[in-house]
């Protein structure tokens, strides 16, 4: 029987297959007990026995699709109820590559609450836990696209851009709580959410599709580093640096009582 890990748990959503399976691993290899959460059934036990087996740690499947809401409720229960949960991987979503003008507003409906909605919900019922703790980690994976939008469908980079923010914003207000924040922010990553969102990864270039396993462990060597975001595909992290150093610099020039004068009638249009 497996001694209760001294890491705690890991609850993982989309676990069943691709990055949320990889990380399932590494994390059990790292030492943590895992709570892991997907729809399919039967792939979500094959993984769990596996690691089971292969690893000695405890590994609960937690079956539930996250876009019901009755079984949304049933994993915010698990976060908030369970004092053993140290660390949430919100990894679940859906992508789509369709031009807007062409996407089902349905489908576009459903990403929105998939990707941001159910991670919302999910991390307000994990970060009080951690906060009483004094310690936890929350890990969002979002997207290049985020800050790329026009590379791919819009719903989907506006739903990812969200994930940015609402990291930076949870970094800003719970890290001298003791949480640590991470968004993992993968480029083209070898997953199906590429044919379910109608092609198929092998259909790029290989030059540009990095391996789940290469990713993931690429993240988790920057959650080592302390980052706050990592982007696994970005060869030179400066440029991200400079990026969020522009970005921040720009912030305070934003709070002003009078509009730029670019924006001000002039007195000729005015008489």
């Amino acid at each position: 029987m497996p001694t209760k890990s001294a890491k705690g748990t890991a609850l993982i959503t989309g676990a069943s297959k691709g990055i949320g399976a990889v990380y399932a691993d590494r994390l059990a290899r790292r030492g943590y007990d895992l709570v892991l959460v997907a729809r399919d059934e039967q792939r979500l036990g094959a993984v769990a026995e596996r690691l089971n087996r292969e690893t000695g740690r405890a590994v609960s499947p937690l079956v539930a699709d996250l876009s019901l809401p009755a079984d949304l409720a049933k994993v915010e229960a698990e976060l908030r109820d369970d004092p053993a949960i140290t660390l949430l991987v919100n990894n679940a979503g859906i992508a789509d590559i369709v031009p807007l003008l062409d996407a089902d507003v349905e489908k576009m409906d459903a990403m929105i609450q998939l990707n941001t909605v159910a991670l919302m919900r999910l991390t307000y019922a994990a970060a009080p836990a951690f906060v009483k703790r004094g310690t936890g980690t929350i890990i969002n994976i979002a997207s290049v696209v985020g800050i790329a939008p026009e590379r791919l469908n819009g719903v989907y980079g506006a739903t990812k851009a969200f994930v940015i923010a609402f990291s930076h914003s949870l970094q800003h207000e719970l890290a001298d709580k003791g949480i640590r924040i991470q968004a993992v922010l993968p480029g083209a990553t070898a997953t199906d959410i590429w044919e379910s969102a109608g092609k198929h990864w092998r259909d790029l270039p290989a030059s540009m599709v990095m391996m789940p396993e290469d990713m993931v462990d690429a993240a988790l060597a920057g959650l080592d580093q302390g980052e706050l975001v990592t982007i696994p595909g970005l060869q030179d992290g400066a440029e991200w640096t400079r990026f969020e150093a522009a970005r921040r610099a720009l912030a305070p020039l934003f709070a002003n009582s009078m509009p730029a004068p670019r924006y001000r009638p002039s007195l000729t249009r005015a008489a």
